[in-house]
């Protein structure tokens, strides 16, 4: 296996069947998992860990072998099957088990794929464990296997019962008021499924809670996961949206962890617009402890100002949904989110729940009886430009010739009135620029300046 940092953002992620995205890897976390997960368990207990995975060609393959590794080595597993990962994170927790793999490369093309572990308690891995698996799996060492009844069991879910019906009855079950009373009845909404992940769950919660649902790209067969479709590009539930004359658009990533929703009108929100309306109204009920909310850097500095004039004010966070939870934990709050659509509802789960954070909103629109098109208007937001460029290495920013001078010159130009943020993807070979004005004919010339030496030096 290649030396070097094999968890980015959201666990390990690459081209599937090419390291560390193999077979010999899943396997090896397997064994690993059983043995730091049992370790502190009562002798000839063995530890239960779940597995879940959207709908990947490469899914089944590794979750044989990461099943393999996890009897081979000790513990017992159950299969979940297509799950979207928000699932898996609220089973690991009823289910009472130590830990969850969830197989998935989220909004990746459908050739990459990804392992992330949950913990026990729903949580991902802290960085003290991520580096202690990580360390399991460079260094090679061969794993302690027992024999006989030492082996590890497959357990199956109870007669009767399936990974999404469970999600789906929890999901119903969160919302406020009575779902008996068919809160959405009345209401049509777009869905795309991304053909992920939630192509079953999400028209299913929809439906139970009395909405008419129009779904596209609920039809998965192995490759077209995010193919055309899906939160990365809003352009299609907004297009479903206009053709149906749906009240409200939902559009999932690949595992359903992230959404971007859509008013009325055709017009997709971001994650900003989604925290705006829910966090404000959260905020003017008293249902926000501290006042607050949480939203990484990349989030609009109009947020700020919409708390701030409601006595309020938002946590800044680094970019990424563990970012989010663990300012959340640490400062005591209850929602936040980033601009790309990870909400975190913490009342309800403990990582990004796409269809919970369309819920959040669609109860919002219930409640106040206005169209989307009119809550979304609180937020005025400033102009932002973000551009993804692909590179062949991620060489520091200081190596780069002439970058630095480049960000001096932009910022200067900016001053007060704006702001830039420039850092490598954790998940995506790609260099990301975000630039924030004011005056929104600085964005373009800014951005080619600052990415021109990046092109040069490492660009694709």
């Amino acid at each position: 296996m290649t030396q070097q940092k094999l968890f980015g953002t959201d666990g390990i992620r690459g081209v599937a069947n090419v390291d560390p995205i193999t077979p010999e890897v899943a396997f090896r976390l397997g064994g690993l998992m059983a043995t730091v997960f049992g370790r502190n368990l009562a002798p000839g207990a063995r530890p239960r860990v779940l597995i879940g995975r959207d709908t990947r060609l490469s899914g089944p393959m590794l979750e044989a072998a990461l099943l393999s590794g996890l009897l081979s080595h000790g513990a017992d597993a159950t299969l979940l099957g297509v799950l979207p990962t928000p699932g898996v994170a609220l089973l690991v927790r009823q289910f009472g088990a130590a830990a969850a793999v969830v197989i998935s490369a989220s909004h990746n093309p459908f050739a990459d794929n990804g392992l992330k572990i949950f913990q026990g308690t729903g949580y991902k891995c802290d960085d003290a464990l991520e580096a202690e698996i990580e360390a399991g799996l460079l260094d090679g060492r061969p794993l302690p296997r027992p024999e006989g009844n030492g082996l590890g069991r497959l357990l199956p879910l109870r007669a009767g019962e399936t990974a999404t019906s469970l999600y789906e009855r929890a999901i119903v079950a969160s919302w406020p008021h009575d779902p008996a009373a068919l809160p959405l009845k009345g209401l049509k909404i777009a869905l795309d499924a991304a053909n992920g992940a939630s192509y079953q769950t999400s028209p299913a919660v929809l439906r139970a809670l009395g909405a008419e649902v129009i779904v596209a790209h609920d039809a998965p067969d192995g490759v077209n996961i995010n193919e055309g479709c899906g939160s990365t590009h809003p352009e299609v539930v907004e297009a479903l949206v206009k053709q149906s004359r749906a009240r409200v658009g939902i559009s999932h990533d690949g595992d359903a962890d992230r959404v971007i929703c859509c008013d009325e009108t055709g017009s997709a929100l971001d994650g900003d617009e989604l925290l705006a309306i829910v966090g404000l109204d959260l905020l003017r009920s008293g249902r926000l402890p501290g006042k607050a909310m949480v939203a990484t850097v990349m989030s609009n500095l109009a947020l700020d100002e919409l708390f701030a004039s409601e006595g309020g004010r938002i946590a800044r966070c680094a970019v990424g949904d563990r970012a989010v939870l663990e300012t959340m934990l640490a400062e005591g709050l209850a929602f936040g989110g980033e601009q790309s659509g990870h909400v975190i509802l913490k009342e309800h789960a403990t990582t990004g729940d796409g269809l919970l954070s369309a819920l959040a909103l669609l109860r919002v629109v219930v409640e106040s009886r206005k169209p989307l098109s009119e809550l979304r208007r609180v937020l005025k937001k400033y102009p932002q430009t973000l551009v993804n460029l692909k590179v062949r290495v991620r060489t520091p920013f200081a190596e780069i010739p002439g970058l630095e001078s480049a960000i001096a010159e932009a910022e200067k130009t900016l001053g007060t009135a704006g702001r830039l943020l420039l850092r490598y993807s954790g998940t995506e070979p790609k260099i990301r620029l975000l630039i924030e004005a004011k005056d929104e004919a600085l964005l373009a010339p800014l951005a080619e300046k600052i990415l021109a030496p990046v092109k040069a030096a490492i660009g694709v």
